[in-house]
């Protein structure tokens, strides 16, 4: 539809019909295509023509179901306006890939545009538009359960998966087949909630907002994302929905963004609570001057903005220009021309699941596995006596709470895929224990995610019973494999955790394996960093696999068997122990460092833990071993429009093929703000077979050293600086130029 036919369709709807266009309600209002639920609309003050009339909705998926909404309400709608469908595609629709923060691993932004490709070609089957994805918080505290959501703790890796994601979700235009429109959240700075809390405060500076937290939103919107969505906490003391400065002036001026901003679930209705509105109408009022174009599941604007309208509270204005952004957005998808876009009831049978999606998962899933330790245990040898002991042998729950649009039947199990590769009359497999245990006086711990699941739980003379059939098969076992971890709700939305350890339960069952056996493998099954550190002291090796996703089983195989070598390298440290947390690679040196080999009690630590955490960003072992090369600089000195090439030789002097991650980072060493101790500029993954050696170069241009400055000005500033070139951020291999 051409801009003057949306023109005049805004001109011809009445005002109602606009304010009913910014109100977003959940598929629970629609009993069926025909008809809504009265509890729902009783309960949250919406009336039954607000819902005939909502602009979109979410949480619903299937194409037939969807096409049948979509027929009935454009029948019914004054001006036939098509509506939006929303979910939470965050990681997969059915054909689940590995969390974010496990794709970030990979160290590949392109494997992770390939990925969220597929997801929306799932979804956009299943009838739906719109995915609230990629989330880019920077995480940086493993105590809140959405850094799984995330790809970690650096600005610009976060940058180049944001940038992925946008695209492989919407591709170059929305209206071709088999795109849906991406939504970058959460505007803004949610991941730095105090205390690792849900929904808690953020108090940042504004320095540090535009220099490490803003510029991931920014890569997303300038990857073209159709939509933003607002955060929950506050910016400055007000609320991010109802905050003007922050998406008035700092998103739409500054940071160019022109599409659809939509609040997130009730945070209008909820800067009530925050005690920045006084009530409903004044939340309305705030929210809409602020910009905020679509209302999620509450009734602040069909309640309210009408009489605050004609009372000349809310200029008409600002409805309108909300509303044509709406619109936009359903043209750019082409819902005008065909409001069910890619709905197919008979693709969504052949593509969900399908074997290159499968593939596809299996492939990522593999790549985003770490190796923690390995004192030469892996590869195992799969014609040993094995066990396999510990919760997840045979589990399928290996997704995410954040993955509810699939399901465990079609996730494959590490024991499934052992039983096709280990030898079958040397190998046991036990389960030793459940994922969560009884506490101390025996009663149950339950956990409830989106879907109100819960996990019952077994007495403790059952648990006993388990573990010590358990630790039977491993006095007999050659090799033990322990497939440990968190439940798949103890991380995601409202999983925030002030003990991030393995459940007691399965450290039980770990210790009185251990005290039979000292050949253990542990596969740790996680959606944070954790605190392990008991494991890494006992277990002759460590896997990261994260929440792998649907083929999870069969990539934990390949690479404990070394059908494939494991390569991921951290995206967010894991801390020594929750003490640490928050706990970063690039932060600021302080005015009196802990300095190595320094005797001082006057210097920045603790007098019980180490500074640094367990295992740093960038860490990760494989099964090869490699050596690199010192820095070399082609010159010293760097002029603005020059280059500088840092080069280093990497080599494999292990015995079998291998990828390493090279990675480039920078300090300014003085500057008129502080800068961090590194920051990462660089990285390159780099396959070789035994005895291979090659050059890797990188370079080095005056752009990448700007920042933000006390002005808020984005520039570099003449000095020093370090180079430095390793395979994770705690490399001392380093070099220096001066930028003119």
């Amino acid at each position: 539809m051409k801009t003057e036919k949306l023109k005049s369709l805004l001109d011809s709807m009445t005002l109602q019909e606009k304010i009913d266009q910014m109100l977003q309600l959940t598929g629970a209002f629609y009993q069926d295509a025909d008809s809504v639920l009265t509890g729902p609309e009783e309960q949250l003050g919406i009336t039954g023509e607000d819902v005939s009339m909502a602009g979109s909705i979410l949480g619903t998926c299937g194409a037939e179901k969807l096409m049948k909404i979509q027929k009935n309400y454009m029948e019914k709608h004054p001006n036939h306006i098509p509506l939006l469908f929303m979910m939470d595609i965050i990681h997969g629709m059915k054909t689940i890939f590995p969390i974010p923060l496990g794709q970030a691993t990979s160290f590949e932004p392109e494997l992770a545009k390939r990925c969220a490709a597929a997801a929306a070609k799932e979804a956009a089957v299943a009838g739906l538009h719109v995915t609230f994805a990629p989330m880019v918080d920077l995480v940086r505290d493993a105590r809140w359960g959405r850094v799984m959501e995330s790809t970690g703790e650096d600005p610009w890796l976060n940058s180049l998966f944001a940038k992925a994601m946008v695209e492989g979700f919407q591709g170059d235009d929305l209206s071709r087949p088999y795109k849906v429109a991406a939504c970058v959240k959460h505007f803004a700075a949610y991941g730095a909630v105090q205390a690792g809390r849900e929904y808690h405060t953020v108090e940042l500076s504004e320095h540090t907002l535009r220099e490490y937290y803003l510029p991931v939103y920014q890569a997303g919107i300038d990857a073209g994302a159709a939509m933003v969505m607002t955060s929950f906490n506050t910016i400055n003391g007000i609320p991010a929905s109802t905050n003007r400065w922050l998406m008035r002036d700092v998103l739409r001026e500054e940071m160019g963004f022109d599409g659809v901003l939509i609040s997130d679930f009730s945070a209008i209705l909820e800067t009530i609570a925050h005690g920045n509105s006084k009530d409903c109408r004044e939340a309305a009022v705030k929210a809409v001057q602020a910009g905020v174009d679509i209302d999620m599941m509450t009734n602040v604007y069909t309640a309210n903005l009408r009489e605050l309208s004609e009372e000349g509270m809310v200029e008409k204005a600002r409805i309108d220009e909300s509303v044509m952004r709406i619109l936009e957005l359903k043209n750019k998808l082409g819902l005008f021309e065909n409001p069910y876009k890619d709905a197919d009831a008979k693709k969504e049978k052949e593509i969900l699941l399908c074997e290159e999606h499968r593939a596809l998962a299996r492939e990522a899933a593999v790549k985003s596995f770490v190796l923690l330790e390995n004192d030469g245990i892996l590869p195992v040898n799969t014609e040993k006596s094995t066990a396999f002991i510990g919760p997840y042998t045979d589990s399928r729950q290996i997704k995410s709470s954040w993955a509810f649009t699939g399901d465990d039947k079609d996730c494959v199990s590490i024991e499934a895929a052992a039983r096709e590769v280990f030898d079958r009359s040397r190998t046991e497999y036990r389960k030793g224990s459940p994922v969560l245990g009884t506490d101390s006086k025996g009663s149950e711990k339950r956990l409830t995610g989106f879907t109100g699941d819960e996990f019952g739980m077994l007495t403790r003379e059952e648990e006993e019973e388990m573990r010590k059939e358990a630790v039977e098969a491993a006095k007999k076992a050659e090799t033990v494999i322990m497939p440990l971890g968190e439940h798949y709700l103890q991380s995601g939305e409202a999983a925030s955790r002030a003990q991030i350890s393995i459940p007691e339960v399965q450290m039980e069952l770990f210790r009185a394996v251990y005290e039979v056996n000292k050949n253990i493998i542990v596969i740790l099954f996680c959606g944070r960093p954790l605190d392990i550190r008991e494991i890494t002291e006992k277990a002759r090796a460590v896997l990261v696999v994260w929440r792998p996703g649907t083929e999870g089983g069969n990539a934990v195989v390949d690479v404990l068997t070394g059908k494939e070598n494991p390569s991921g390298r951290l995206p967010m440290s894991f801390p020594y122990c929750v003490g640490q947390v928050p706990v970063h690679y690039n932060e600021f040196s302080t005015g009196r460092p802990n300095q190595k080999g320094v005797q001082e009690r006057f210097r920045s630590k603790y007098l019980d833990i180490p500074n640094e955490p367990l295992y740093p960003f960038g860490y990760g072992l494989g099964y090869t071993r490699f050596s690199l090369s010192q820095i070399r600089l082609d010159k010293r000195k760097l002029k603005a429009g020059e280059t500088i090439q840092a080069s280093v030789n990497l080599k494999n002097v292990g015995t079998c093929k291998g990828t390493e991650t090279v990675q480039f980072y920078i300090r300014d060493v003085a500057a008129s703000v502080v800068r961090p101790v590194k920051e990462l500029k660089g990285f390159e993954k780099v396959t070789l077979e035994p005895g291979e050696e090659r050059t890797v170069r990188f370079s080095i241009e005056e752009p990448m050293l700007r920042f933000h400055t006390e002005n808020h000005q984005f520039v570099s500033e003449a000095g020093e600086f370090l180079v430095f070139v390793g395979t994770d951020s705690r490399t001392e291999n380093q070099a220096g130029f001066i930028l003119c």
